[in-house]
């Protein structure tokens, strides 16, 4: 559970707030996450986010103090994930369950529940003023909206290949963004897989949050679990979909451009393995060099806050744990 506040404050959008810095963070936070209404954008653990509008409680923390302290005093990494996105952790332990959002005067729901793992992938993809940016696999659009809450985007391509999640975007889309900056947006439903051969090398930044086997609730899910029998195929060819799906976003990005590839999964055949082989097609295929950006000061940063998985040989990996109980969340960057 973490709270993304909504875009109709303006200074949501225009004043700067960096996420670890002591002084802004720490004296706002407790007073803002009283305010229940002082909400945010969020998404379950990867897909289908009915449940995570739940919230399941434990490990629940506002930003600590001893993480903001040691972020402050290393500059580089504290600027290296600055942005405008608010964001609030539950208090650890605290169940509280939240109250359906409601409008505010402009109309726009007011915060949007999301497994606070799920903003990484977002913070290191690092959205500058003015990138031209994509999310591939963009429903149900938690992700989306910490996006557009970053206020720089240029332009944001949101795309889904499955239509009545795309419809699902387009209602999350006009329940918590303001006209202006959805005019900033454009949603399409292709295929993710061919979209490099739509518009290659044009972006600045590209976010591939890929289907996967969604573990946190697969562990839960009684009906239509991918680990079923009858799925055994599906599942199988996971590794094969992202591969693709990080592949057509590598060649939608400008030489020098960034993509930061995601899952919601343990398993290193659809995290590490699935960089491996796509960094060496890259390279055999398309004569693209990419290189795999360290993401380490993550771990430094986000300490007191996530459980992180000390093995991971490229990217980083949060992994539930019952003091801290968010994830799993997989994310590398490669830069081209």
């Amino acid at each position: 559970g973490a709270l993304l506040n909504n875009f109709s404050h303006v200074d949501h959008v225009t004043q700067e707030l960096e996420l670890l810095n002591a002084t802004d963070f720490v004296s706002e936070a407790p007073k803002k996450a009283q305010r229940s209404q002082q909400g945010a954008a969020a998404e379950e653990v990867g897909r289908g986010e009915s449940r995570s509008q739940e919230g399941s409680g434990e490990g629940r923390t506002v930003m600590q103090a001893e993480m903001m302290t040691q972020a402050e005093m290393s500059p580089p990494l504290n600027a290296s994930i600055s942005s405008n996105i608010k964001c609030y952790t539950f208090p650890r332990g605290d169940i509280t369950r939240f109250r359906p959002a409601r409008p505010d005067t402009l109309g726009l729901l007011d915060y949007y529940l999301l497994d606070a793992a799920s903003l990484l992938p977002v913070l290191a993809l690092n959205v500058q003023p003015d990138d031209f940016v994509l999310d591939l696999c963009a429903a149900p659009g938690g992700k989306t909206l910490a996006l557009l809450q970053t206020g720089v985007c240029g332009h944001l391509a949101a795309n889904d290949i499955s239509i009545s999640r795309t419809k699902r975007l387009y209602q999350i889309l006009h329940s918590y963004v303001p006209k202006e900056i959805r005019e900033t947006v454009s949603v399409t439903s292709c295929d993710g897989r061919d979209w490099g051969q739509l518009e290659g090398g044009t972006f600045h930044k590209v976010l591939v949050d890929v289907p996967c086997t969604t573990d946190r609730h697969s562990v839960m899910e009684d009906d239509n679990n991918i680990f079923h029998r009858r799925r055994t195929k599906e599942r199988q060819m996971l590794p094969m979909l992202q591969l693709q799906l990080l592949m057509a976003g590598i060649l939608a990005t400008k030489p020098g451009g960034e993509v930061v590839y995601s899952t919601c999964s343990l398993s290193p055949l659809q995290n590490e393995y699935v960089i491996e082989r796509a960094v060496e097609i890259a390279e055999t295929q398309f004569n693209i060099s990419v290189h795999v950006e360290d993401l380490r000061h993550f771990q430094t940063l986000f300490q007191d806050t996530f459980s992180f998985f000390s093995d991971c040989r490229l990217g980083e990996l949060v992994l539930p744990h019952l003091t801290a109980n968010f994830g799993p969340m997989y994310f590398c960057k490669l830069r081209r």
